[in-house]
């Protein structure tokens, strides 16, 4: 009961304190590829490593979420849905949209929401891939939105 208490407690302060400061956005770009997204920089503070291929992991301070930009080779040239079913993504998805050009998808992995889109351009898929609390996901759904809308690639 206590942990509980904290907990909602800690997401109130944390929901409070980025409602009340504006989100600043920057543009990410991966030199190598050309790959480029908007990603709110005051959340994500933190880098946290490399993705397979080109790019750069970030996460928030707290640890609670995390976002990769990503670019990899499509070898096989594959089309979306058929990269996609390669990567053998849970069968209880919550959200699948899958276009010739890209594809995006979101569900719950345990205590977590995943959003993951891929764009595809020539011979390289461009990725944004983000995970969040489950209990924020409405807070969080303009920040995914922004964020997926505005990945490009060259």
């Amino acid at each position: 009961m206590k942990w509980t208490i904290a907990l909602t407690l800690a997401l109130v302060a944390w929901t409070s304190t980025v409602s009340a400061q504006p989100v600043r956005w920057t543009r990410y770009t991966i030199p190598q590829t050309g790959t480029a997204v908007d990603f709110p920089s005051s959340i994500f503070t933190e880098e946290a490593g490399w993705p397979d291929g080109y790019g750069q992991r970030f996460r928030t301070p707290d640890r609670r979420a995390d976002l990769t930009i990503q670019a990899a080779p499509n070898v096989a040239n594959d089309s979306p849905a058929v990269f996609l079913a390669k990567k053998h993504p849970p069968s209880r998805i919550q959200y699948k949209r899958v276009t010739p050009r890209f594809f995006a998808v979101s569900s719950y992995k345990g205590e977590k929401v995943f959003y993951d889109r891929c764009n595809f351009s020539g011979r390289l898929v461009h990725c944004v891939l983000i995970n969040y609390p489950a209990e924020e996901e409405h807070a969080w759904d303009d920040v995914v939105t922004r964020i997926s809308l505005s990945l490009s690639g060259k």
